[in-house]
This record gives structure tokens, C-alpha cells and sequence, in this order.
């Protein structure tokens, strides 16, 4: 069997989990606090966090069918996703998918310049803000109340406001401090630009790939980056970079 036929076969879910079998069995499970920074993100003090369902690792279309399927979808449902699905697509995203990863740090479903992991993964749902805490596989509230139309500037507010989930993706440049191997891009401001923008667009291609697998309708898109720091109360050493709303197609 060739890779192409193998491929062809093999379902797109299937394939981002395969660097480790049973990784649904250890994606809920908490890693010793040295093996990993600590969350920074300005969670809600005192609110519950959200545990998801364990992730998925099968089925879909094969990694061929989602990859002709995947395309750009700017007209989605205000239907709420499953819990399943919002757990599947979040992992797929930028989940852990085996411990130990590069550099003796977790791996993730998407690469970074030195294993840095610089991407935080916030998600914009009707109910609250939530940040994406990947060991752990919760969702932390960090806003309350709806936000959506906050998300994008006046052109795109109307066709967000009703947008089911709408990931968020900050950069973290603190993170490069934590890297493992302190190569000399990861001190330089300009090539960080070219390391988050290129991770961000990893991560994206993760949803993309998984929304065409499962039907899914996904946009990637510029934001409000202003009104978003503010919401999501970040720290100086994060920044806004892009947006993508994911859902049911219209």
C-alpha cells in the first residue's frame, strides 16, 4: 500500500491523533507542574472552568476527502455545536497529542518555532469568553456575557453576532522565554512576527482540515484587536492576531 492510498483511507481526526494510541486516556489528565508553564491567562476568580468531553480520535472523512473539501464558509447557523464536537474541534486545534513531545515538552496538534507553544487559544461563545487550557482539555471563563459582536470590526459584526464559536488567537511572547532551546530568533522581534503568524496559520489549517471532515463550516478572519485585548484582559505581553469562526454551514 502506497502513502497516497493510505492516506486516502484514513480518516482526517484519525490522523491527528495518531502519534500515540489510547491519547484520549491522557488528554484530561494534569502533568506535573515543572513539565509545563503555568496558565497565564486572567481567568474569572472563582468561576468553574468547563470540562470537556475527551476528544475523538476517530472518524470523519479521510485526510484526501476533507483536504478537497476544505474551503472557506462565511454563511454559518446560530445552531450550537455538540459538546462533542466543541471538545473534537478545540483538541484538533491545538490539543495535546502525546507526552512526552519535542524537547521533553507535551507535543501539540500543531507546530512552534522551538516548541515554544506562543499561541493562546481563546473561544468566543453566546454565554461567556473562555480561554483554552490544552493539558487539562477545560475551557476557563475569562468574560462573561456575550462578546461576539466585540470580535470584528462594523463590516463583519452583523455576519458574527449570531456565529455559534468564534476561536480566537493571541500571541504570547513571553512564552519564547520558556522555549527549551533559546535559539537566537526567538530574541528577535521581527522574526517572532514570522514564527507566531506561521503558527497561527498551522492551528488554523488544524480547524479547517477538521471542519471539512465533519461538515463543519469554518471562516478565518481579521478582528477587532483593540476591542479583544480589552475583553479578554491580556497582559502586555500578549497580542491579538487573527480570528476564525467555525459552525454549522447556512
Amino acid at each position: 500500500m502506497n502513502r497516497r492510498t493510505f492516506l486516502k483511507g484514513v480518516p482526517a481526526l484519525t490522523m491527528l491523533g495518531m502519534a500515540r494510541s489510547g491519547l484520549a486516556e491522557d488528554v484530561n489528565t494534569p502533568i506535573r507542574p515543572a513539565a509545563e508553564p503555568n496558565m497565564t491567562a486572567n481567568i474569572i476568580e472563582g468561576a468553574e472552568p468547563i470540562a470537556l468531553l475527551r476528544p475523538q480520535m476517530e472518524g470523519g472523512k479521510s485526510v484526501l476527502a476533507a483536504l478537497k473539501e476544505r474551503r472557506t464558509i462565511r454563511s454559518i447557523k446560530a445552531e450550537k455545536l455538540p459538546e462533542q464536537t466543541l471538545s473534537n474541534l478545540l483538541w484538533a486545534a491545538w490539543g495535546v497529542n502525546r507526552n512526552p513531545g519535542p524537547m521533553g515538552r507535551l507535543g501539540r496538534t500543531a507546530a512552534s518555532a522551538s516548541n515554544s507553544q506562543e499561541i493562546d487559544l481563546y473561544v468566543v461563545m453566546p454565554e461567556a469568553a473562555y480561554f483554552y487550557e490544552a493539558v487539562t482539555h477545560r475551557l476557563y471563563p475569562v468574560a462573561l456575557g456575550d462578546l461576539r459582536v466585540k470580535v470584528s470590526d462594523h463590516d463583519r459584526r452583523q455576519a458574527l453576532a449570531n456565529a455559534p464559536v468564534i476561536l480566537v488567537y493571541v500571541v504570547d511572547i513571553a512564552k519564547y522565554k520558556q522555549s527549551p532551546f533559546q535559539e537566537p530568533g526567538l530574541k528577535d522581534p521581527e522574526i517572532q512576527k514570522s514564527y507566531y503568524n506561521v503558527a497561527v496559520g498551522l492551528i488554523a489549517g488544524n480547524v479547517y482540515l477538521f471542519a471539512a471532515s465533519q461538515g463543519l463550516a469554518a471562516w478565518f478572519h481579521n478582528c477587532n484587536k483593540t476591542a479583544l485585548a480589552g475583553v479578554l484582559k491580556l497582559r502586555p505581553e500578549q497580542r491579538v492576531l487573527f480570528a476564525q469562526t467555525v459552525g454549522f454551514p447556512a
